[in-house]
């Protein structure tokens, strides 16, 4: 039995948990071959370690995102490797929820430079081995904050406008190359990105959010488009939000 991914090669920043770690099982279940970056080297091999027992194969690049090299590295590893850059999932992210007078600038230079630049750096090293196969898929996983602005998240929201933004100028730049750009925007889900910036480990657990395994299918259903359609945006909410 094939995968709908069976050949592929993705990249997936932020793997090492949460909705990274949610979509590359879910990727190497179809038969995608991953290329995990993160900053936490046990959790990557763990996940390679369980990547294989699913009978695909993964690598791992440790690093931080918001640096140029390893969005360097993480490309050269994977043409290295497999040959081809298929896939990219963007999914690095941090949030810190706080009115506007009590952000600093260092928390607004924090979730910049995670949200946005790791985004930049990588889909601009992706993208001309992508060119050069004519064919690729970029995703962002952006945010409901990507497409409303919430109180008391005004610098979160601006990061995730930023991808959506980022992505929309990029579907019609590069489409021409045979690449599909597109965005993954779901509300709140329980992962431990925003931990202690506004969230707590009791919270995240005791309420209705989306399930990461509930993102990783949109991520699927994305990747897996046949050649000629493309998803430009899915936008997500968990079925317990109020109607009014």
């Amino acid at each position: 039995m094939t995968g709908k991914l069976d050949g592929k090669v993705a990249i997936i920043t932020g793997a090492s948990s949460g909705i990274g770690l949610a979509s590359a099982r879910a990727l190497a279940r179809e038969g995608a071959r991953l290329v995990l970056t993160a900053r936490r080297k046990e959790r990557l091999d763990a996940l390679i370690e369980e990547v294989r027992g699913l009978g695909s194969d993964a690598i791992a690049v440790i690093g931080d995102a918001r640096d140029e090299a390893t969005a360097l590295k993480t490309v050269e590893e994977a043409k290295a490797r497999f040959g081809r850059i298929d896939i990219l999932i963007n999914n690095t992210g941090v949030g810190n929820y706080k009115t506007l007078v009590d952000t600093s600038l260092d928390d607004y230079v924090e979730m910049m430079d995670v949200n946005v630049r790791s985004t930049f750096l990588f889909t601009r090293h992706a993208v001309p081995v992508m060119i050069e196969q004519g064919e690729g898929t970029i995703l962002m996983i952006s945010s409901m904050a990507g497409v409303y602005g919430f109180a008391g998240e005004a610098v979160y929201c601006a990061t995730k406008f930023a991808q959506v933004g980022f992505a929309q100028g990029l579907d019609k730049e590069l489409r021409p190359h045979g690449i599909k750009v597109g965005t993954i925007n779901p509300g709140g889900v329980k992962t431990e990105f925003a931990i202690g910036k506004g969230r707590t480990e009791a919270g995240v657990e005791q309420s209705d959010m989306l399930e990461p395994e509930d993102v990783a299918e949109a991520v699927l259903f994305a990747c897996a488009q046949p050649k000629g359609s493309r998803i430009i945006q899915v936008q997500m909410r968990t079925m317990a939000e109020a109607l009014a």
